[in-house]
Formats: structure tokens, sequence, C-alpha cells
């Protein structure tokens, strides 16, 4: 048999997943660790937590499967995106991972749009400057820990510390470079006019490749600490959004992927790139060979939801949430949930805006209140996918959806309505290790195609079809929760 081990290398814990040539998972094991506040507003992480996370999943799931390791073809990375870890010379860290939810460059930000312009920056880089992009990071890092700044030999992204550990070799994919704010989203490689304009060495900067490219071999080091084979390829894979899109097969034109999770992503590819032109959706190449996806995300979706249980409901089951929920009609009776409890990222790009019940009344029930907050979460997500429309994204034709929301019927079918198509389940839960499988047997040439590879993997599960009635009665809802956010935006200062 032939095997494949996709790592994913994220906030949390680093996961180890082994799927066979069918892409069927016959393996999986997860080694869980801390990440650092040191400062309010900051998140930081030691790479070697990575790395022996690495080590010890990889190995569990080697004894787990009893597999040879010599059977294993490839192997595919992902993980958290936008993180900056720099090298010295050796090799060796000079500083804790600073994270991609860290928010200290706000100020470095404001000064790559005053020093190139927002329109320059998006033509670019398809993207506004965000402080948990790696660029704004690392000119924080300039300013503040010069000492550090002036031993730097190599910046690279999480993931890419556990290549140069796995392989010895520096590399990173596109997709997670595109994350950077450094990648020229149309040549898919390193700017040269960014990197000049903001005087960033080129030759601390990994080469680029795509996700299903070799990229280095594991060492006899490395094998000696995972238990792999020394010699197995290791492929580009993918950042972690990306990965997610192979894993659920989001990877051509028209199938868009849903995540209702804590936060909410709706995540497309593209054969070109999508461009918002002031940067509120994320552009960045997929993991797809020669392939891009535009991607919008807002801070609070199923994370919503949790918030409201715990204050309205506390200790009440989300099952019976859900239950009186659907006992309402479509619109809770004039009641309207603006989901922005941490501020809100697409489409509005605002961190001062903030949630709101709008319309309340004496008729109003909890069954009321939780409608409310299931639909403005539903509101929110087919803003993300309104805009995606305005700037090229318009042959939709099946959503994928994942994440803990998902699991509800009754949520499904409000997001169904409000979006007016079908909602498709997937049945794996691992979609970015899978994802990062999945890229490794394409490497490998177990598969032709990354969509070769989906079409095979990727299982599908029940689909959820909009109502004409419903979505037609959401379409006066939906016009009436757009005109809150400029009309509060005001009170929100």
């Amino acid at each position: 048999m032939t095997y494949l081990l996709g790592i994913d290398v994220s906030t949390t814990a680093t996961k180890a997943l082994v799927l066979d040539a069918r892409g069927a998972v016959v393996g999986v094991a997860s080694s869980r660790y801390d990440l650092a506040t040191p400062k309010p507003l900051w998140a930081e992480q030691d790479p070697e937590l990575w790395w022996q996370a690495t080590c010890a999943s990889v190995r569990q799931v080697l004894a787990d499967t009893a597999i040879d390791p010599t059977a294993v073809a490839a192997i595919g990375l992902t993980g958290q995106m936008h993180g900056l870890v720099l090298c010295d010379e050796a090799g060796d860290v000079l500083r804790p991972a600073i994270l991609w939810n860290d928010q200290r460059a706000a100020k470095q930000c404001a000064a790559m749009r005053q020093h190139l312009g927002l329109a320059e920056l998006v033509r670019i880089t398809g993207n506004d400057a965000f402080p948990g992009f790696t660029a704004p990071k690392l000119l924080w890092v300039r300013q503040h820990e010069p000492d550090v700044y002036s031993r730097i030999r190599q910046v690279l992204l999480p993931k890419d510390y556990v290549r140069y550990r796995l392989t010895g070799d520096y590399a990173t994919d596109r997709a997670g470079a595109g994350g950077t704010l450094m990648l020229d989203l149309v040549q898919r490689d390193w700017s040269t006019q960014l990197l000049d304009a903001f005087d960033i060495p080129h030759q601390w900067l990994p080469p680029t490749h795509e996700g299903t490219q070799i990229t280095g071999h594991i060492s006899a080091l490395a094998a000696e600490h995972t238990g792999l084979a020394t010699g197995t390829p290791v492929v580009g894979g993918g950042g972690d959004q990306a990965a997610q899109g192979v894993g659920v097969g989001a990877v051509e034109t028209g199938v868009v992927a849903l995540t209702l999770g804590t936060s909410g992503v709706v995540f497309a590819a593209s054969d070109r790139p999508l461009v918002e032109p002031a940067g509120r959706l994320h552009a960045f190449p997929h993991a797809v060979p020669e392939t891009w996806h535009v991607m919008g995300v807002m801070l609070s979706a199923a994370g919503s939801l949790r918030w409201y249980r715990d204050v309205v409901a506390p200790g009440v089951e989300f099952e019976t949430l859900m239950a009186e929920a659907d006992t309402v009609e479509p619109g809770a009776e004039g009641l309207i949930f603006q989901p922005y409890l941490s501020g809100e990222r697409t489409p509005h790009a605002d961190p001062e805006a903030r949630g709101a019940f709008v319309g309340l009344t004496l008729k109003h029930s909890r069954a009321h209140l939780t409608r409310a907050v299931l639909e403005g979460v539903a509101c929110g997500l087919r803003d993300n996918l309104t805009m995606m429309a305005d700037v090229g994204l318009t042959d939709v034709s099946e959503v994928r959806i994942s994440g803990g929301g998902a699991r509800s019927p009754v949520w499904r079918q409000i997001v169904a309505d409000l979006l007016g198509v079908d909602l498709v389940t997937i049945q794996a839960t691992e979609g970015a290790a899978l994802g990062a499988g999945l890229l490794a047997g394409v490497g490998a040439n177990v598969w032709p195609s990354v969509a070769d590879a989906c079409r095979e993997a990727v299982q599908l599960g029940s689909v959820t079809r909009p109502d004409a009635e419903r979505s037609d009665r959401y379409q006066t809802m939906y016009d009436k929760f757009r005109a809150h956010y400029p009309a509060l935006k005001r009170l929100y200062r």
C-alpha cells in the first residue's frame, strides 16, 4: 500500500494525518501546546513547540497505523498563516514567533499604506495591510528590536520552520506566501517593488513553490526524530485556509467553501486573481497550481451563538435553542442581530464595529432572540458572498459547509435560504490536514491533479436546498440588516 502524510501546524496543536491512495483517512494524531501573551494584544509561540509536537504526532500516527515508514510516498504541510519566524545565519530562532492573531503592528500597517498607497498595495498583493500579516510584524521588529533585526538571515512562516527542521531546506508555498503581504499576487512570487520599498532584503525570503511541488526530502536527522524514512519527499502544501479548501474540494470555479466555526470563512477558487479595490476581501494564490482564491472572514459567526447562549441561556443545550428558534417565522418578527461582537473584518474592516439587537419589542421571546442571532450571522456570510460576486465570482454552483455550526439542520436551512444556494455538508472533519495529504499525493503522482484527488477523496454528505418563498421574505430582512451598520457606525465610535 502507498500512504500519504499531512501535517497541520495550527495555533493550538500539530496534527499528523495518514491517508491511503484512495484518499481514505487511516489515522490521526495530535499534540497540543499553548501560546504566550506577554503583553495585551500580543500572541507568541516558541517554534520549538511546533517541532516537538510534529515529532510526537508523526511517531504516534505511525505507531497507531503500524505502517512501514517507507510506504509513505510524500508529505504535505499546512498550518497557521501569517506568523513571523526569524532565524540567524545558523538557522537558529532569534525570538519567539509572532502569530497571526497578534495586533501590535497597527502603526506599521498605517505606515505601509502611507508610504506605498493603499491602491498600490492592493494592486501588488491583493490585500490591505492588517496587523496579522507578516510584513508589518517584520517592520515592528526593525523598529522595536534592532538587535534581533540585525541578526536576521531568514524569514519563515510557522509550517515552513517545520519544513526546515524536516528537510534542512528553506522553502515556502505560494498560498502561504500570499499571506505575508510581500508576494506579487499575479506573478505568484516575491514582489521586488514591495521589498525594495520597505528595505527588506530579498535573500531573507525562501524560494516559493506551488502546493504540489517537491520542496525537499526528509533528512537523516529528522528521520531519527520522527520515525519517517530518510529521503521521503515533502511538497509545498499550503496555508491552512488554502489546504482546507483542498480538503473540502473547493479547487475549481463554482464550488465555494463556507466554514461556520467560531469565525466564519467564505472561500472560493478562481482561475484568475479576484481583488476587491479596498482590500476588504483577502486574495491569495491557491495551493492548487496556477489557481487563486478569494476569501472573506467574519470574526464572530458560531462565536456569536456561543456568547449568546452563555449570557442569555447558560447551561441550555444548543439543540434546545435551535428547536425553539425553528418555531419562529423567518425574520424573527422584525428583530435583527448585528454579529460584530469582536469588530468585523469582512465586509467592513472595522475593529470598532459592535454587536447589537435592533427592533426589540415586548413580544420577542428567547426563541426570537436565538433566531435573530442565527439569521444575523447568515446575513454576514451573505455579505461576504455578495462582495465576492461584486469582484467577479458570479458562477456559484454549490456551497460546501463545514464547522461546528454546520451540524445544525436549522441553521443550515437559514443559511441556505439567505444565500439562495444549495448547501452540501462534508463528511471529513480534518479539512486542512487532509488537504495537505492530497497535495502530497499529487506531488507523488498518486493522482494526476488536485481536482482528481478531491473527486476521489472528498466525501459529500447531505444537501440543504433553499426554500424560494423564505428566500424572498429574507430579501427584505437582509436589506434592513445592511442598513443598520451605516446607521450605527457613528455611535460605535
